[in-house]
Parts: C-alpha cells; structure tokens; sequence
C-alpha cells in the first residue's frame, strides 16, 4: 500500500510541474517556431461598403459605476454608425445602472450611435441574456463586451480585417487591467496574455476573455441555462465545427473596475466552478481529430480544472506517508502554513513579487477547489449574484 500511495504521489507531482512548468515552457517553445496564422497588419481602411454589420450586446448587472463611460466610449468608436447596433440590458439591477444609461442615452455626443437599452424587472442571469437576445441581433458579427471594459476606439476597424478570412468565426481581444490589486494579479494575466497568444499560434486560443470578443452570428448556438464560463463554451462550440479563433493583441478591453478582495474570491469560486464543467461538457475536444487544440484543451484547461484536486489529493497522500518518513509530514506542514499564510495576508500586502505570484495561486486554487465542491453539490447560484 505504501508503495501504491508513493507512486500515485509522485504522478501527482508530475502532473502538477507538468502543467505549471512543463506545458508553458513546450507552447512557447512550439509557438515561437510555428508562422502566425493572422492576417498581416493592413495600413489601409476597408471600403465602408465591404464591412460587415455589427451588433454589440453588453449584459450589465448593477454598473451604475462604470455605464456611462462604457455608452460614450462605444459612441467614439472608429465604425460606420450605419453599420453598427448596440443592446445594453439591464438584468434586474437594484441600482441607478438603467436610469443613468438612459440619461447618457440621451446626451449629444451619443446621438450618432444607434443605441436600445433594455431594462428587464427580473434578474435572469447573463446566459440568459444571450439565448434570448443574440438571435435578435441584426449584426453579421456579435461582440460581447463588459460593461466595466473600455475597448480600444480601433477595436471594431482591427476585427472585421480578421473576418475576412473565411475559416475565422472568432476573435478575441487582448485584457489588461487598468489597476490590478496585487502584483500577483498582475503577473497572473501577463503570463494569460502570453498563453493565449501562443495557444492561438499553435491552432486556436482555448477560451477567450469574456471582457471582448467577437463571432459571427450566423454559427451562434444556444447555451445551457446552467452555463457558467460562457467565454469559453460558447467559442469552443464554434471551433468544433471546424472554424478557427484568432488571439488579436492589437484589440484592447481595459478593464477599469478593481475587485474587492470579497468580489475576486466570488469571482473566482465561479472560475473554479466553470472550469470543472467546461471540462465535463467539452470534453469532445480531447479528441484527437482536434491536434493542437486537444492538446492544449488537455494540458490546459482540463487540467487546471483538477489541479486543486491533484493538490489536495497529493497534501492527503503526504499525510498518509508521514508514518513511512517524517519528511512527508513536514512537507504537508509546509503546504498547510503556506495555503493558510495566503489566506490571511492582504492583497495589498508589500513582499516579493515571487511571493505574491505564489499566495495569489494559492488563493486561486483554495478558491477554485471551494467553486469545483459547490458545482458538484449543485449549490452553485449561476446568475451574477
């Protein structure tokens, strides 16, 4: 038995640097030597009659901080009035977020923008938003963008010159923070910055940031009600029918909100949650016939899902040898102290930046293992509260 429980943990460690380490190292390496599949940087505009229609659908709940500089930075986007349409809808908010919307609506420098706000009484959630509105759209492309996101004024010119290729139905912005609570925060998202673009040169990006992204309308499908991460169901569904997703870093979503510490632990209970499910109901693209994108769904996604497991599993392991070697023991103190200092140690606390990177991992992984128990529970609340 002690034999049996010394080579499962030591799978699990594999398991753990391979995804940490390992994986990272091997995409880059692989990206660097694969060409880009984008489209070259044109210096020249399309033809306004060769742009296609786009339609903007921004679900908010409760922005009343953040909606008024999201309507007048669409207003100031560099794209043919005529060609584009915005749906902002106002999901049960219990704030000002309708009301000021409307105001900002109404003010000169927005009258060119062809604008509808939606104020629905009862709290839906934000797939129910899109199964009920994205086949209303009119738009050849839908972009679905957060409110608390500021795009790049080009975003809209930059887009359409990647749908010109037909097998392209995807394309996803870059995210950066205008402020990130921690240092660790912000490593975190360079190094996702870094993965994705690597991730898209190798095939297709695994996912997208649910801050900015577009798609054509004709290949929208219906999300389960229960969806959690529709950032990455939604285009992983669309890249199973064979079409591709291009990672476009010239397309900025600025976020501006900066969570609360209370705020970033929901959201990522929620993250743990999705990414468990994800890997339940789209474990089709394991498939070998996907190549590159199975081989980064799997080492990945799928396996970030089950890290907080695998570590868990392996602190319990390191437990069970402590009567074989002493050092197990002291190597599950050291885990225990190291998850609880995490915990306790603010955001904004000042220490190494190494440091940071690893509490804000921990906290991510404590976090996600709490959102993978409540999904498997079916105690998780999908709507945005």
């Amino acid at each position: 038995m002690d034999i049996f429980m010394l080579g499962l943990l030591v799978s699990l460690w594999l398991l753990i640097i391979y995804h940490h380490l390992i994986y990272p190292t091997l995409l880059l390496a692989l990206a660097k030597k694969q060409p880009r599949k984008d489209l070259p940087k044109l210096h020249h505009r399309l033809p306004i009659t060769s742009l296609p229609s786009i339609s903007l659908l921004i679900p908010a709940y409760n922005e009343a901080a953040y909606i008024a500089d999201k309507i007048f930075n669409l207003a100031a986007l560099d794209y043919p009035a005529h060609k584009l349409d915005v749906l902002i809808v106002c999901d049960g908010c219990s704030d000002d977020s309708y009301k000021i919307a409307k105001q900002v609506c109404a003010d000169k420098h927005v009258a060119m923008l062809n604008i509808k706000v939606i104020n629905q009484a009862k709290n839906t959630g934000k797939i129910g938003i899109l199964n009920r509105y994205i086949p209303q759209l009119k738009g050849q492309i839908v972009g679905l963008s957060d409110t608390s996101a500021l795009l790049s004024i080009d975003a809209l010119q930059i887009c359409v010159k990647q749908f010109i290729q037909p097998e392209v139905a995807i394309v996803a912005g870059s995210y950066k923070m205008a402020q990130c609570a921690s240092k660790g925060e912000q490593k975190y998202w360079q190094w996702q910055r870094n993965i994705k673009c690597a991730e898209a040169s190798l095939g297709s990006p695994i996912g997208v940031h649910g801050a900015l992204y577009f798609f054509r309308a004709a290949h929208f499908t219906p999300l389960a009600s229960d969806t959690i991460n529709d950032d990455f169901v939604l285009p992983m569904s669309i890249i199973a029918k064979g079409k591709r997703a291009v990672y476009c870093t010239d397309i900025i979503a600025l976020e501006l909100e900066c969570a609360s510490a209370s705020l970033e632990r929901s959201r990522r209970v929620r993250i743990g949650a999705g990414n468990l499910q994800q890997l339940l109901r789209c474990a089709f693209l394991l498939q070998p016939k996907y190549k590159l994108t199975a081989f980064n769904f799997a080492s990945g996604k799928a396996l970030r899902a089950l890290i907080p497991a695998l570590l868990l599993l392996q602190l319990l392991l390191c437990i069970g040898l402590s009567s074989l070697n002493s050092g197990f023991l002291i190597l599950a103190i050291i885990q225990l102290s190291a998850v609880f200092i995490a915990w306790i140690t603010p955001d904004h606390y000042q220490s190494p930046r190494l440091i940071q990177t690893l509490f804000y991992a921990l906290n991510g992984y404590r976090c996600a293992l709490l959102g993978s128990y409540l999904y498997c529970a079916q105690k998780f609340n999908k709507n945005w509260h």
